[in-house]
């Protein structure tokens, strides 16, 4: 019975680190957020940091146009 335990322990630790990985993986970056804004936009980051907004992960980001705008855009930090 001890190596079954072990082995179900051990299975167990696996299984928690695939689903921390997979967590991540559907984690959009700052960086990945920023660039993308930028250039959907033709724009310029001015500022870039991740916040909570009604309990949820966003990136915010703030921008500078062509023309001179400056807009604030939020990105989910979560994919999906």
């Amino acid at each position: 019975m001890k190596g079954r335990g072990k082995l179900l322990v051990k299975l167990l630790i696996v299984m928690v680190m695939c689903l921390f990985m997979a967590v991540s993986a559907w984690a959009i970056t700052l960086q990945e957020a920023a660039e993308r804004v930028a250039r959907q936009n033709d724009a310029r980051v001015v500022s870039a940091k991740t916040i909570e907004r009604n309990g949820r992960r966003v990136h915010e980001i703030r921008i500078v146009t062509r023309d001179r705008v400056v807009r604030t855009v939020y990105v989910p930090a979560e994919r999906g």
